[in-house]
């Protein structure tokens, strides 16, 4: 069942499928090596901010390699373990994207085998396997394949390893093909600072034919590639950069999928394997464009070839992140995700001619491809086909528009000119295209954005958010009306703007928001302090309209964003910066793309997701402040509240510092009204049948009349029946913001601070949903790395080396814990527990380095007996201990001066001195060390009685000599 016949022949029907070849590596490790087979991890990477995606095989084993694995755990039980791996190199340090489709190997989305040893076998064992299964199982001849090996390093102290190299040797493999190579190849590094050591590869000649292709090994060759990589971790690099011993070997390897594939299947790219073929053939069908060629560079007439190759692979790494819970979004991963999606459409719609859809027709294909090796894409093939028809479907609309703006833009252009910033930031802030699209656009017509003027709206953006009217951004008041502004617009008729459409929403199928957009029409403009009525592009106003479906700043909840476009000129958008409320009328902030006049009638747009995510934070918010009564009762009242679409914040009185227990039971009451998925009751009632409705929060603010009520749960009109307590078992308050329409959408809360703002009021800040979930998904993996040092802490360290590095980690964490969001209770726990291992580890640290100090100074009692002055060397790790030592000696011998040097492997010699009382004024500790350590051309510094400092060991023996002749002209 393990062998079969490579084919000889490209094409021929006895290659084994990419199906055969994952199966057999898996079964080889796991039947006739005793691996245990693990099923791939979510590509959404679990309790490591750092990452956007899971990019290797060895990310879900992190925390054995760092040793901060809990050692009940499952993860701690591994010993042999082999699988394959979804793994996304976009985004980040590790970025494929803009390759993709250039060649015919880059891809955003590729599976790695891998086969790992945590602390069981090393190199001989891991190298024969290696070697077995390629040439034994997959049956690739030997000749073709070549091995490289870590060949030392002097600036490190490291010498070759020679011991991977005999294996080789071994093994069989020719001297000749058995090659090293410096630290860049051959040494594999987890970051800065972590697990490392040396690797070994294999790479494999596609020409073969007896040749000896040695001298193409890692020197980028096409027909000479790496196929699998053998790390060794057996060191670990220190803050410091040297390279310690790890206590435990690992060994932990990688090998691509679709590289094996190549070879197994006898083609030159990965595009030619049926890993992709399937999915090509499916685009040719889909698109009215010629057959895929394979072709590359200036070969590939119209990018023909390059687009098949995005879409093949795009649509592969769309499917694996939607199921893995990773969506088109705007931040992080969502982001670089909406990035890849928008990338494959417009490769599908612009350059293979393809009607809208055949993105999401791919599906089936790539389940068909990957599904039985990852069974959750066929789970998920659905969900994953209405995801990508959604955002393709709003793509396409902001592209044809998009491409529409441009042209007429150009058009309009005088000749050797540069794209206006003020039309690109309307595509890029309104219509979300990505930057580097805009600009490919204008290269594909010859000119040129104008850069420096885009950065500075991109700047003045950041600051406007970062800051409001303090950051400095212009016209931060043109939005503000003055009371003659308000005036002449009351004396003028001009109406209150009608923001009643702003609640305009419904929960569509699927549980999807729909927001309805919103016609209206320009009654003024605001600009420099004055009310105008035209405005020019490019300049910044204040734009008034008869009504509008934009919430404007109030009630603790920030305005929406968005657009608006002319009545019948739908290429001209004029993105919406800020939202205000002043005197019943809305401004709406606008940069002018063109000239807007009073009388112009526009249509509106919400920026849908930041709505929605203000919604949700400010829905969470009511669940909060009933969550925070109910456990630390009536006295909690709100004190102030701020929503956005990142997180929210309440501020309320409170008698003292909330526990850790009672943060628990409000998010735990929180999640209950969540998990009930109660409706959202909103009206509209006057306000003093409003103000008898008994539980009510917050009636003491100004509030208009009739006054909004939102009601978690319990329609108003039974809240507003007379002696109805329903009030007092939900959620009941006034309130002007927009809120979800039921609770389930809120998904989950996460307290992540809570303090003190002055004596009697506490200040919380709570994330939701999917930022929730990653926050409870940090503090259990910082909880686990607080496990295991108080484990390591338990056991007997008699080492001050490893107890100082125990220390280290001890601080390390305890700034980790105190700056990462994560729950506040958990937060609060670790900082109670790392307090306190802290306090151990510095105890322990002196004790050990006081029974050190104890022994030496016994040792140089015995040697000098009571006499006057003692001055010597001795062995100490640090300047604390060397101190402890000299000051053993003077209370065991009250009259003698001591001065002892010790020398340091950096070549730093530590000097440490104390004189006997009986010899001051006289005799100074301090002048003692100065003149010692000067000798050494060092400082020194302490007072007459005791005194440290540290020179160079070049100057050592004559500084024992200036000691020894510095203390007999005193004595």
């Amino acid at each position: 069942p393990w062998r079969w016949r490579c084919c000889p022949r490209r094409g021929s029907a006895e290659c084994p499928s990419a199906g055969q070849i994952r199966a057999a590596f898996l079964r080889f490790f796991e039947e006739r090596h005793g691996h245990r087979r693990l099923p791939s991890a979510p590509v959404r990477p679990r309790g490591d901010p750092r990452l956007l995606f899971v990019n290797a095989g060895m990310n879900q084993f992190k925390p054995i390699f760092l040793g901060t694995v809990h050692p009940r755990s499952e993860l701690a039980q591994h010993r042999r373990v082999v699988n394959s791996q979804k793994c996304v190199r976009a985004g980040g340090k590790h970025n494929d994207l803009e390759d993709v489709g250039r060649d015919t190997y880059h891809h955003t989305f590729f599976e790695m085998l891998g086969n790992w040893s945590f602390g069981d076998y090393f190199k001989e064992e891991a190298c024969s396997m290696a070697w077995e299964l390629l040439t034994e199982v997959y049956e690739i001849p030997r000749d073709r394949l070549y091995v490289t090996y870590f060949g030392g390093d002097p600036s490190l102290g490291l010498s070759a390893d020679e011991e991977c190299r005999d294996v080789w040797l071994r093994l069989g493999v020719p001297a000749s093909h058995v090659l090293p190579f410096s630290l860049k190849d051959n040494f594999w590094e987890m970051g800065d600072t972590g697990p490392c050591g040396p690797c070994t590869e294999i790479h494999y000649d596609h020409v073969g034919g007896g040749r000896n292709a040695a001298a193409l090994v890692n020197q980028g060759s096409p027909d000479v590639v790496e196929i699998w990589n053998l790390v060794f971790m057996q060191y670990s690099r220190e803050v410091e950069g040297n390279l310690l011993p790890l206590p435990q070997h690992h060994v932990d390897t990688g090998m691509g999928l679709e590289r094996l594939v190549t070879v197994l299947q006898n083609k030159r790219s990965n595009y030619d394997t049926d890993l992709f073929t399937p999915i090509l053939d499916a685009i040719h069908k889909g698109c009215r464009a010629p057959r895929y060629q394979g072709l590359v560079g200036d070969a590939d007439v119209g990018r023909v070839n390059m687009a098949y190759r995005v879409v093949a692979d795009h649509v592969r790494t769309l499917c694996v992140c939607i199921t893995d819970g990773i969506y088109p979004g705007f931040s992080g991963a969502e982001l670089v995700l909406r990035r890849i999606l928008r990338r494959a459409v417009r490769f599908c719609s612009e350059v293979l001619q393809a009607p809208p859809g055949l993105l999401a027709s791919l599906v089936p294909t790539v389940v068909e491809v990957l599904g039985d090796a990852y069974p959750e894409l066929t789970r998920n093939a659905n969900q994953i086909k209405d995801i990508i028809n959604e955002n393709e479907a709003a793509f396409l609309s902001s592209l044809e528009r998009g491409r529409r703006i441009i042209e007429r833009t150009v058009q309009q252009m005088e000749p050797s000119t540069k794209f206006p910033a003020e039309v690109a930031w309307s595509l890029y802030g309104s219509l979300g295209f990505p930057l580097d699209l805009i600009d490919l656009m204008l290269e594909e017509k010859g000119i040129s954005l104008d850069s420096a003027a885009f950065n500075e709206l991109v700047l003045e953006d950041a600051k406007r958010k970062a800051g409001g009217p303090q950051a400095g951004q212009p016209g931060s008041t043109h939005a503000q009306l003055d009371v003659h502004a308000l005036a002449q617009l009351r004396s003028g008729s001009v109406p209150a703007t009608d923001d009643s459409p702003k609640y305009a929403y419904t929960l569509g199928q699927h549980g999807h928001y729909e927001f309805s957009p919103c016609q209206a029409t320009v009654l003024m403009l605001y600009r420099d302090q004055s009310l105008q009525k035209e405005v020019g592009a490019g300049q910044r106003c204040g734009v008034i309209l008869d009504r509008t479906n934009f919430y404007a700043e109030q009630g603790g909840q920030d305005s929406d964003q968005g657009y608006m476009i002319r009545l019948g000129q739908q290429d001209v958008l004029f993105p919406v910066e800020s939202v205000h409320l002043c005197g019943g009328y809305v401004i709406h902030e606008v940069t002018a793309v063109e000239t807007l006049r009073a009388g112009d009638q526009v249509q509106l747009f919400v920026d849908e997701a930041q709505r929605l995510a203000c919604m949700t934070n400010h829905t969470a918010t009511h669940l909060l402040n009933f969550a925070l009564r109910h456990v630390l009762g009536d006295s909690a009242e709100q004190r102030g509240s701020h929503v956005t679409a990142e997180r929210l914040r309440f501020d309320f009185d409170t008698k003292g510092h909330v526990t850790v227990e009672q943060l628990q039971q409000v998010e735990q009451v929180v999640q209950d009204q969540i998990k009930k998925n109660e409706v959202v009751h909103m009206a509209e009632v006057p306000l003093t049948l409003a103000r008898g409705v008994r539980g009510l929060r917050a009636v003491d603010e100004g509030y208009p009349d009739p006054v909004r009520i939102v009601s978690l749960g319990v329609p108003v009109e039974n809240v507003l029946t007379c002696d109805s307590e329903a009030a007092m078992q939900t959620s009941v308050e006034l309130c002007c913001g927009t809120h979800l329409l039921q609770t389930g959408s809120v998904e989950d809360l996460a307290i992540i601070s809570e303090r003190q703002l002055v004596k009697g009021i506490s200040r919380v800040i709570a994330v939701t949903g999917g930022r929730a979930k990653e926050a409870r998904e940090v503090g259990q993996c910082l909880a686990m790395e607080v496990d295991s040092v108080s484990l390591r802490m338990k056991q007997r360290i008699t080492s001050i080396p490893e107890m100082q590095n125990l220390s280290k980690e001890v601080g390390q964490l305890t700034k980790m814990v105190a700056s990462t969001a994560m729950p506040q209770w958990q937060r609060k726990e670790l900082q109670t527990i790392l307090k306190a291992l802290q306090r151990t580890a510095n105890t322990a640290v002196k004790k050990l380095e006081l029974q050190q100090a104890e022994k030496k100074a016994q040792i140089l009692l015995a040697k000098y007996c009571n006499q006057p002055v003692i001055i010597d060397t001795v062995p100490a790790d640090s300047l604390s201990i060397l101190m402890k030592v000299v000051n053993q000696l003077c209370d065991k011998s009250p009259g003698t001066s001591v001065l002892l040097l010790s020398p340091q492997a950096s070549g730093e010699v530590l000097c440490a001195c104390q004189v006997s009382k009986n010899c001051l004024p006289t005799f100074s500790a301090a002048d003692w060390a100065v003149a010692v350590c000067t000798q050494m051309e060092g400082k020194a510094g302490g007072s007459p009685v005791v005194a440290k400092g540290s020179g160079n060991a070049k100057g050592m023996q004559g500084a024992l000599t200036t000691a020894l002749e510095f203390a007999q002209s005193k004595l």
